[in-house]
């Protein structure tokens, strides 16, 4: 039985090599290649040449290659599965060999957080990583929360884990290409606490479900036009989630989905939330869906709340 959810990797039998983008998998495990044999390839693993692919060529080779895989990500037949990856896997790989994955694990365990609540995703996770690939870590359920308040103050005192450069900031925000300033990014992103650097490597930690917190899938709704939306948030359990989930308080829109990382975590549960996106009809209920596409124009989410105090 092939157990798997968000951020685990799966080897297929070609050894093409898949993040897993779902906690569901009706059909086939949902998910997005990211990485290919490939002998002019620039990443080495097992002296094996692999090339990334970003996420729009990953459709093109899935198009051209395995079209019947191909819906809104990528569906890989459990029977073409040679291996699942695990996010707590590198760490058992790495702890003690790599000082910059040792020292935020040591940091993370002084604080009460179990090993095995903690992973590495991204490159890390197969193997495939080089000098210049930042560490996705992991941390499961409610663990998160803790993790990333003790990372909070450990940016605040001298050791190896500091707070992100200006520089940084920038290449990131460049990236996500947000329908909100710079300024309105910064404010955002700083309080939310889970991004820092460590011995000069970029590092963020990433909200995973512990699996009591799996419970049934994110149904899909029809879409019914575009809206913007002020509301006062009533849960941000799963903001740092994937897709992102605000319970909310208005009179039509019963929660608010975001797909995009930029808007994880995004508001906290009592602020007064700012969203425009697509409304879908899911039953008798309305939901507002924010990053419909990858670079997702006229779609956001801000909390007025946190815009007013400052």
């Amino acid at each position: 039985m092939i157990r798997t959810r968000l951020r685990d990797f799966l080897v297929t039998k070609d050894d093409w090599i898949f993040a897993v983008s779902d906690y569901f998998h009706p059909h086939g495990i949902r998910s997005t290649l990211r990485y290919v044999p490939d002998e002019k390839g620039e990443r080495l693993l097992n002296s094996k040449h692999y090339k990334k692919y970003d996420f729009d060529v990953s459709f093109e080779f899935m198009r051209k290659n395995r079209p019947e895989w191909v819906e809104d990500v990528h569906i890989v037949p459990k029977e073409n599965v040679k291996a699942v990856l695990q996010p707590t896997s590198a760490i058992k790989r790495l702890y003690g060999s790599d000082k910059k994955v040792t020292a935020v694990v040591d940091t993370l365990e002084n604080a009460g957080i179990k090993r095995n609540m903690i992973g590495i995703t991204g490159s890390f996770l197969p193997g495939l990583n080089n000098k210049g690939s930042d560490i996705d870590f992991v941390v499961y359920g409610t663990d998160w929360f803790i993790a990333r308040d003790v990372i909070s103050k450990a940016k605040e005192q001298e050791g190896p884990i500091e707070e992100i450069d200006e520089r940084m900031w920038k290449k990131i925000y460049n990236k996500r290409i947000p329908e909100i300033s710079f300024d309105e990014f910064m404010l955002h992103e700083k309080r939310k606490g889970n991004r820092g650097m460590v011995d000069g490597t970029y590092f963020d930690l990433l909200f995973v479900r512990d699996w009591e917190q799996i419970k049934e899938p994110t149904p899909r709704g029809e879409d019914t036009g575009t809206m913007k939306i002020q509301a006062n948030v009533t849960n941000a359990d799963l903001a740092f989630d994937s897709p992102s989930v605000y319970m909310v308080e208005h009179e039509e829109i019963d929660h608010v989905l975001s797909y995009t990382h930029t808007y994880a975590g995004q508001a906290t549960k009592g602020e007064t939330i700012e969203a425009q996106g697509v409304v879908e009809q899911i039953g008798k209920l309305k939901r507002l869906v924010v990053g419909t596409s990858r670079e997702p124009k006229g779609e956001w989410i801000r909390s007025l709340t946190l815009l007013e105090k400052s």
